[in-house]
């Protein structure tokens, strides 16, 4: 083989690997990557009172679901497959991070929404807004919808909500739009992608 030939054949090799370099990652959610139409950030009070952000996760993906503790189907579904998938993550898991926002604060209150969050994982961190106004602002940034919905009495309600979370990786950038009830697998497969 000729000098020649074999500069070549390297040029061609290091142009194949920086082609793959650059490559997007084959994600199965949606890739909302560099989109500035959502949240980049949150500011809200965890269940013991202390003020979150993403910076308080930096190093882990962090999953952003919103919800609340009387949802009959949606949440407790989202939560349950995020649990499996990090059963499924083993030792990986200690790489994310799933935090659930409540729409309902004035129900969930902070003793309540710890224990319906740990219930599923106890790694599992809930933020209460604490006041209408913050509630307002994070769905304002993330695009979330909300809204009590008609009941027969005061008490008895369920809250219309977007179903679908928010998945940011270890550097803090939103990734991933993810919607609700795909399965275990497609949030174990994004997931690895993130944190390796």
């Amino acid at each position: 083989m000729t000098l020649a030939l074999r500069r070549f054949l390297a040029l061609i090799a290091c142009a194949l690997m920086l082609a793959a370099c650059d490559k997007a990652p084959d994600f199965k959610n949606l890739d909302i990557t560099g989109n500035k139409q959502f949240g980049a950030d949150f500011s809200l009070p965890d269940t013991d009172r202390k003020t979150r952000t993403l910076a308080n996760f930096k190093g882990r993906a962090v999953v952003l679901f919103f919800g609340y503790t009387h949802c009959p189907d949606v949440c407790p579904t989202t939560l349950a497959e995020l649990s499996q998938a990090m059963q499924q993550l083993g030792d990986k898991s200690k790489d994310v991070q799933v935090v659930m926002v409540t729409v309902d604060p004035a129900r969930d209150t902070a003793p309540l929404l710890a224990q319906y969050v740990k219930a599923f994982n106890p790694s599992y961190i809930g933020l209460r807004p604490a006041n209408d106004g913050q509630l307002e602002k994070v769905a304002k940034d993330f695009r979330v919808y909300y809204a009590k919905s008609a009941s027969k009495t005061p008490e008895d309600y369920t809250m219309d909500h977007t179903s679908a979370s928010y998945v940011f990786d270890k550097d803090g950038k939103l990734r991933l739009f993810a919607r609700d009830g795909q399965g275990v697998e497609p949030w174990v497969h994004d997931l690895k992608i993130l944190i390796d």
